[in-house]
């Protein structure tokens, strides 16, 4: 018997608004359901037995078509939504090739994702079929067998790049018979990360025709703006789109909630909100009680267990061991009993970093919750999509963080439903992402002229420039590596900015997890408070040299939050415009030195700031790209006339406009920073967080006119007087939020907006 339309649980309902009071909307989401397919003549007549045997009993629409495009050849991307049977899709073909020969080569932005996805197949029990999981975990005396034997090799784009790649002479025997390349999640592919790959996926086409193999792309994606488009970024292959879902959806209840105000005040005075963890572990409480089975994704390793342990505190002992957190950092075997314990049901709630959000067949979960934008609203409906497969109806719940761009969407839904989801943004022809994998693409065998069309126009440019810096040699046949070290190791896929600091417990020697150099300046600095499975510890020490952060066990009252200085250089402007008033507009290369110079200690249940630590780390240079805007002087004399504070108004605009930004571009408020000054003139910075830019603040310049004018929104609508954290105040800021004005932010937004800005007000 299917459930009824999804409702709220009945602690949230209108009648026990006193506990709940803050659901400022509920969106119903109609069922759909679905449109069939016939199985195609070709589709292997053993998968097709063995897929009824699963209740499988007949393909979608969508599936039938992506999988026609591709057995003929066409590279194809299958945009449909979560749990529509993409993985159906690209399965067909891909049998049918095992079972004539071929090859096949899976690819996943996560080891999880893999292991899903060998089990699936394994359990399909066709002969023939030797799939086998590729990835860092794979044990040494596994992989000679998986390069000699398997056809259907799954593994990440990290070891495709490391591992695979640079040996791909040892991998002869696969590539020469490697007939479909699958890149599951691609929506996940953007920034920095999309990049790489992008360039990643250029050097196997090129290897593969090496081995005289042209083997058709086929990706899976959740919904997307212009997959077409991103696919044709990420591949460098024209590539045909299947977006119409033909899959069934069940019904499903969206909350927005926005936490209320507290009686406590942060920084300044300012009015403090109950934090989205908080919030969402109560709310796991609630739905745990009631047996329903809930998933919270976190946007931090720390948030997911502060979710998790506060959500035991409030359960009784036999309900508290049916929740637990998950994130990356945890050893294999850990995560791999976590994700058991889900799908069986052992685990009844869930706390989880966005490494739950993509395919991983977890089934029969009721629920999902979302603590704080995840950035896009691809990723909001993949999370939420988690809950509600088959024909149980579902809900999803969407907590607000104290940001403006969280309660921005919470008072304006039609910002969330009934918009297009945003197109990945990734510039695989940044320099300082070209650089490395060409170095890596000659290690591999010569890089020739031939080459120029593959990796892009600015190849010869890039090539030069590492023959200048002794990377490269020329010779009559071409580019070569001239060092004995792997090339491979000077592409940081990730973005993650360094080798990985291990995190040790110095109470027992055991190894907790680990984290790249770049975050642990402001995750794992001396003092700061880590947490592991519900467990708390103290950082003692941490050893950048020898990649060491050794941490003991301890009950602080409180967390923390490491502070920095930055400053900015322009180093070239690449494009500018001026608008009416005179403000000028500009895009360009910018150096920005940023230093960890203390952190914050923050009361675990309020927020409140108890105190703050200064800490001797090295700084950090980063090159990158940045957008900015300059008031002319006739506009900031009319500020100085009304006594504005130029420098206050300037640095709420900066927070304001970061927290903003990501409602454009496919990012999120950490993956940009900014700096403002009104020393000389005012300027308001912009730039992305990543060696070289990520194109996020290109993306920002290209609509630079909507995104200031929802900042300006977002400030006014903020119902604070002086503000706060959900309007102008910024939790990473270095300067402890001060000065900050929230009328001079909106005064200047006017001016930089001209008539339209003045218009708004």
């Amino acid at each position: 018997m299917r459930r009824p339309e999804p409702v709220l649980p009945h602690v949230w309902r209108d009648d026990t608004r006193t506990r709940h009071p803050q659901v400022t909307h509920v969106e119903h989401v109609a069922r759909h359901d679905g449109v069939s397919g016939r199985w195609p003549e070709w589709a292997p007549a053993l998968l097709v037995e063995r897929l009824g045997d699963r209740g499988i009993t007949g393909p979608w629409s969508h599936q039938v078509t992506a999988a026609d495009l591709a057995r003929s050849g066409r590279d194809v991307i299958i945009a449909t939504g979560t749990a529509s049977g993409k993985s159906l899709a690209f399965l067909m073909p891909a049998v049918e090739a095992v079972d004539a020969g071929g090859t096949v080569l899976y690819l996943s932005p996560t080891k999880a994702l893999s292991r899903d996805q060998l089990r699936t197949l394994t359990d399909l029990r066709l002969p023939g079929l030797r799939a086998a999981v590729y990835d860092g975990d794979t044990p040494p005396g596994e992989r000679t067998w998986v390069r000699e034997h398997g056809n259907y090799v799954l593994t990440n784009p990290d070891m495709l790049h490391h591992g695979m790649l640079p040996r791909h002479e040892a991998w002869r025997r696969f590539l020469k018979r490697l007939r479909y390349v699958i890149v599951d999640e691609a929506h996940l592919y953007r920034g920095v990360f999309g990049s790489h790959v992008a360039q990643i996926l250029r050097r196997l086409r090129r290897v593969c025709a090496r081995h005289r193999a042209e083997p058709v792309f086929v990706l899976a994606s959740a919904t997307s703006g212009s997959p077409q488009e991103s696919a044709g970024r990420l591949t460098g292959l024209p590539v045909t789109a299947v977006t119409e879902d033909g899959s069934p959806r069940p019904g499903m209840s969206v909350a927005l909630v926005e936490p209320e105000f507290t009686d406590l005040t942060g920084e300044h005075g300012a009015p403090v909100r109950r934090t989205a963890p908080s919030q969402a572990a109560e709310m796991l409480a609630d739905l745990v009680r009631e047996g329903v089975r809930t998933l919270v994704f976190v946007r931090s390793r720390q948030g997911a267990e502060l979710v998790a342990l506060a959500a035991q505190r409030q359960l009784e002992p036999d309900l508290a061991r049916r929740v637990a957190a998950y994130r990356g950092g945890y050893l294999p075997a850990e995560r791999r009993r976590l994700e058991e314990a889900l799908r069986t049901g052992e685990i009844l709630g869930l706390a989880s970093t966005n490494a739950l959000e993509l395919g991983v067949d977890i089934t029969g979960l009721d629920a999902v919750i979302i603590a704080g934008w995840p950035g896009t609203r691809a990723s909001l409906w993949q999370q939420a999509g988690r809950a509600g497969r088959g024909d149980d109806a579902a809900l999803a719940v969407f907590v607000a963080r104290d940001d403006p761009l969280d309660t921005y969407l919470v008072h304006h839904p039609e910002a969330i439903f009934g918009q297009t989801v945003e197109t990945a943004v990734l510039d695989p022809e940044n320099p300082h992402i070209l650089g490395p994998h060409l170095c890596a693409a000659a290690q591999e065998f010569p890089v020739t002229e031939e080459d120029f069309a593959l990796f892009g126009p600015g190849t010869r440019e890039r090539l030069d420039e590492l023959v200048h810096r002794k990377f490269l040699r020329k010779r009559p046949r071409g580019w070569f590596w001239t060092s004995n070290e792997r090339a491979s190791d000077l592409a940081d896929i990730r973005g993650s900015g360094g080798s990985p600091v291990q995190i040790v417990d110095i109470s027992t020697g055991g190894l907790l997890g680990e984290i790249d150099e770049a975050a642990a300046h402001g995750t794992v600095h001396p003092g700061a408070v880590y947490l592991h499975q519900g467990d708390t510890y103290l950082v003692e020490d941490l050893d950048l040299d020898e990649g060491v952060a050794l941490v003991g066990p301890a009950e602080p009252a409180y967390s923390t939050w490491a502070r920095d200085t930055t400053d900015i250089t322009v180093r070239s402007v690449l494009r500018e415009e001026e608008w009416d008033g005179g403000a000028v507009l500009r895009f360009g290369e910018v150096e920005v030195v940023r230093r960890v110079v203390g952190y914050l200690k923050r009361d675990v249940r309020t927020g409140a700031v108890l105190g703050e630590q200064s800490l001797d780390l090295p700084e950090r240079t980063l090159r990158t790209r940045a957008v900015w805007w300059t008031l002319p002087p006739e506009a900031e004399e009319r500020l100085r006339k009304e006594d504005v504070g130029l420098l206050g108004a300037a640095h709420a605009a900066e927070h304001a406009a970061i927290g903003i930004l990501p409602l454009l571009a496919t990012c999120d408020r950490w993956d940009i920073g900014g700096v403002s000054t009104a020393t000389g003139r005012v300027e308001v910075f912009v730039y992305d967080g990543h060696e070289g830019g990520a194109g996020f603040a290109e993306r920002g310049y290209s609509a630079a006119r909507e995104w200031l004018t929802a900042t300006r929104q977002a400030i006014a609508d903020c119902a604070c007087e002086e503000g706060c954290p959900s309007c102008i105040q910024s939790p990473k800021c270095g300067n402890g939020n001060e000065p900050l004005s929230k009328a001079g932010a909106l005064r200047m937004l006017d001016e930089v907006l001209g008539a339209a800005g003045r218009d708004a007000r």
